[in-house]
């Protein structure tokens, strides 16, 4: 599986896992919910299970369900003007931020 974050992405997620008393936390993208052809992604902190996949990408660890297709290729990015993050997974044809 593979995941892109983009470095201001990576940088904020680098400065929210420092601000963790946990320091082993890691980044998980999730489908929030998915129909039809697309997902909706969602972002949070937490350790891998035994159901994951842990991929390296920016320097930062991401936790990514093993073997569900919408999460393979999920690209994420930051905007730190209106500090909003956006997933995206082109590879799955979801171009827009969901």
């Amino acid at each position: 599986m593979k995941c892109t974050l983009s470095e201001a992405a990576a940088a904020k997620i680098s400065e929210v896992i420092q601000e963790q008393e946990d320091k082993t936390l890691k980044l998980r993208v999730f489908i929030a919910h998915s129909h039809g052809d697309h997902a909706h992604y969602g972002l949070g902190l937490d350790h891998p299970t035994a159901n994951d996949e842990v991929v390296p990408t920016a320097g930062i660890e991401v936790i990514l369900e093993k073997g569900n297709e919408f999460l393979d290729g999920v690209m994420i990015d930051y905007d730190s003007e209106r500090d909003a993050w956006s997933a995206t997974n082109p590879e799955k044809g979801n171009h827009g931020d969901h």
